[in-house]
């Protein structure tokens, strides 16, 4: 590990060398150029300025006073979070299962720090561009760059400390969770094996929402409005580095130790998570570091960049100062309102589900889920027309608005139920589609059964695309009554606030995205802990936990929970995906702006017609495909050198469990390859944002919205594939209990193929489009401005540099990655 990791470093320093060199060339110009001829006149992020929240009163309060008393909320969000995890941590547990939840957890911290120190050298290549447009191009105005340049870049710090603070707490959470959930499953009863793990959801949920609100509330009313819009714009930069790193390389980790766990069950002829299989450790640390970590950071980014893409168009698009202060307190208290929405629905949904099932022998755990989903749509939306009315009961000098914006988020609320429903229609172990998948492969094997996955996920694209077009409709359609006089481009204003209705229930979309995690690590910590062999253990958990134990049942149980867990996983990938694309259309709004001078010069080049702008729609494609192919690339060689070293020190005779040593040998080569995998990537997507970026403007306009649409609809087609080809094995294991059957094999097979589709390409997409859009309004002005002191032909030259670094790296992507063994 310590000689990979000397040898990564070498290679990133040398990278970072190479790199240095477009950089510095770019700087020197332009420090050279703006030396001699400085411009009276900063636009774009500069020139970003809060007005005085002060300044406009709110139910006889004035709006910075109102938005005080959120901070208050945020603690209180804080605590809820911090209150359920002490209850998990002090829930019972048998110590097999957590000595076997804490190795996970050590497994999971080793990751986590060597992700530390490899976000610090990625964050490098953000500042010297940080550095380069705030300290020499545009400047904030009238403001020291000794002053302002510390402070953005420390917001950048902050926007990654907080992607990665929340993983931390996730993986935690989780690593309590799971040997909890596993051990309350030997006594009998669902509802605690279904409650723990939601509670585990609800406490990362709620921490995770609460921590980006009040880091958004600190700079908005502590940080001097000359400063707060770049230090907007540093913040979500850096938070969506950090959970494109987090995302990409635990995506690619967690599915190099899912398929080299799982393909031993076809070699061996082994059971789920044997404890003599050295990957299933490794699976269990993929599970938080794919599926808890990736998640966590992802929606902490995803919140976050919706806030700041919205601040930024209220700035740039609304004239009125005090329509401004409306509109950003408004989204705000909307923002702490949606908060405490969740937390009740919780509360409502948990005495609903206990009073139901809490002694039943039987009971569909995703039914509770489905529930809580729909109970906090209906809170947020009915919260929303209420606090609407009491905020913004005259918006300028209409006195409808209220009720037209609240509706325009609702569309967006209602997205976050309806959305989950479609993807149960592709990925439930209730699914039609699922059950074809299993037909399928009962006659035609692995090939049939694949291929009606790639059908299932196919159509869910189809629906899933159109129901998000109808509600962005009712969004433009409801912006067209009035709202335009308000502001530039209203229609833009509605989409980004589909995107903010999306998050409406925040917590609780990452809640059901953290139950699978835990479900799934419930079942591997049971095995691994081998509990049943434990001497004299019926008696010991009847003497000590009054549990008189059936541990057929609790296994039948914890399988047929994360049948429930993968479908809810499923659901919340198209929701974080979905605010991506809408949210994107709002922040390129943004560049768009500056580029056309609020829309007063150049509008003619956003058209077909504009040659350049319909190369970069075609470009956004190809990036798409190869970001596909070099991630699950980077999946495939890390896999192959899992099965390769698990088949060769596997021993199934005279041990009982895997050695510790082979074990962490196997996270050693998941985190490798995840990281080499997650360089590669980074690079080449970062270098290509600067090159078609300098290209020509509008060039990469297109660009952007075609990542946006091409990005879109090739996650979900992956994420819900995978999602029918997961649930497909879970049919077999438990309803058919076709273990170790050919159609077994088959969709374990089919499983596999899933894997990075559903966990790794599939959900990078997000953080990566939004990664690129928030660091395309730096790089396209920092382009414009060179342009306009040394002409386009350096411009260009600087795009041929970097697109080469670029192309360098996606070279690297396969042909440094390829599988390279003896006899090739």
């Amino acid at each position: 590990m310590r000689t990979w990791l000397t040898s990564a470093r070498s290679l990133a320093c040398r990278i970072a060398k190479f790199s240095a060199v477009a950089m510095t060339l770019s700087l020197l110009t332009a420090v050279q150029s703006f030396a001699a001829q400085a411009t009276e006149e900063v636009g774009g992020e500069a020139a970003l300025k809060l007005p005085d929240l002060s300044s406009v009163s709110f139910l006889g309060i004035d709006g910075h006073k109102l938005l005080l008393f959120g901070i208050l909320f945020c603690i209180f969000g804080l605590a809820f979070g911090l209150i359920i995890y002490s209850r998990l941590k002090n829930l019972p547990v048998h110590r097999t299962m957590r000595d076997i939840s804490e190795l996970i957890y050590e497994t999971c911290k080793t990751y986590l720090f060597t992700q530390g120190k490899f976000l610090m050298l990625l964050w490098l290549f953000i500042a010297v561009v940080i550095i380069l447009y705030f300290g020499v191009l545009a400047p904030v105005p009238g403001k020291s760059i000794a002053v302002t340049l510390p402070i953005i870049l420390f917001f950048s710090l902050v926007g990654i400390a907080g992607s990665y603070g929340v993983a931390w707490f996730g993986i935690r959470v989780n690593t309590f969770a799971n040997s909890r959930t596993a051990f309350a499953s030997l006594r009998g009863k669902p509802y605690p094996i279904y409650d723990t793990p939601l509670q585990a959801g609800m406490s990362i949920g709620m921490m995770l929402i609460s921590v980006e609100l009040l880091m958004m509330l600190l700079i908005l009313l502590f940080i001097p409005g000359d400063y707060a819009g770049p230090c907007f714009i540093g913040f979500a930069i850096g938070e969506s580095l950090g959970a494109a790193a987090l995302r990409i390389a635990g995506g690619i980790f967690t599915k190099i130790a899912d398929i080299g766990s799982d393909l031993m069950k076809i070699v061996f002829k082994i059971k789920e998570d044997d404890a003599r299989n050295p990957g299933v450790i490794a699976d269990c640390t993929g599970d938080n570091a794919g599926d808890s970590v990736g998640p966590s950071a992802d929606g902490f980014e995803t919140y976050g960049v919706t806030g700041v893409a919205l601040i930024t168009f209220i700035l740039l698009g609304v004239k009125d100062p005090t329509v401004q202060v409306q509109l950003l307190v408004w989204i705000f208290v909307m923002r702490i309102v949606m908060l405490v929405a969740s937390a009740l629905a919780y509360f409502l949904n948990t005495a609903i589900a206990k009073a139901k099932y809490g002694n039943a022998d039987e009971m569909n755990y995703e039914a509770p889920l489905t529930s809580l989903v729909w109970i906090t749509s209906i809170v947020s939306i009915a919260f929303t027309y209420g606090i609407s009315l009491l905020i913004i009961p005259m918006l300028g000098n209409d006195s409808t608005q209220w009720w037209k914006l609240a509706t325009i988020i609702s569309c967006g609320t209602l997205a976050g139920a309806i959305i989950p429903e479609l993807v149960k229609v592709f990925t439930s172990t209730e699914s039609r589609h699922v059950k074809e998948v299993v037909a399928s492969a009962e006659e035609g094997g692995a090939s049939l059964g694949i291929l009606s996955g790639f059908v299932a996920g196919n159509f869910s694209a189809y629906y899933i695309g159109l129901a998000m077009v109808l509600l962005m409709s009712v969004g433009y359609l409801i912006s067209n009554l009035g709202l335009g006089a308000q502001m530039i481009a209203a229609p833009v204003f509605a989409f980004g606030l589909v995107a903010f209705g999306f998050l409406g229930m925040g917590p609780v979309t990452i809640a059901v995205d953290s139950y699978g995690p835990v479900t799934d690590n419930a079942q591997s910590v049971y095995e691994l802990s081998l509990i049943e062999q434990v001497p004299n253990i019926k008696s010991e958990l009847k003497k000590d936990y009054n549990i008189d134990v059936n541990f057929e049942r609790a296994k039948e149980m914890l399988e047929a929970n994360d049948g429930a867990g993968n479908t809810f996983k499923a659901t919340a990938k198209p929701v974080l995906i979905g605010t991506a694309v809408v949210g994107a259309t709002t922040m390129i709004f943004s560049i768009i702006m500056a580029l056309t001078h609020g829309l007063t010069a150049n509008v003619n080049k956003l058209s077909l017609l504009h040659a350049p702008f319909v190369l970069g729609l075609i470009t956004g494609g190809a990036m798409i495909y190869w970001f596909t192919g070099a991630s699950t690339q980077a999946v495939t060689t890390g896999a192959y050198r899992a099965v390769e070293f698990i088949k060769a020190h596997i021993k199934l005779d005279g041990a009982a469990a895997a050695s510790v040593a082979d074990s962490k040998k196997v996270v050693e080569i998941c985190t490798k390859y995840a990281q080499k995998g997650m360089l590669n990537i980074f690079i080449a997507v970062f270098f290509a944002t600067l090159a078609f970026a300098f290209v020509e403007p509008f060039f990469f306009i297109g660009y952007l919205f075609s990542i946006a649409i091409f990005g879109l609809y090739q996650a979900i087609f992956m994420a819900n594939a995978g999602g029918a080809w997961d649930n497909a094995k879970k049919i077999v294991e438990v309803e058919l209990k076709q273990k170790g059957t050919p159609l077994h094999d088959a969709t374990v097979v089919g499983d596999t193929v899933g894997d990075p589709f559903k966990d790794t390409s599939s959900v990078a997409l997000n953080p990566v489009i939004k990664f690129t859009t928030l660091f395309g309004l730096l790089a396209v002005e920092l382009a414009v401005q060179l342009t306009a002191s040394q002409g386009e032909g350096l411009t260009h030259i600087l795009a041929a540099v970097f697109f080469s670094i670029s192309f360098i790296f996606v070279y690297r992507s396969f042909y440094s990655m390829r599988i390279r063994s003896t006899a090739h």
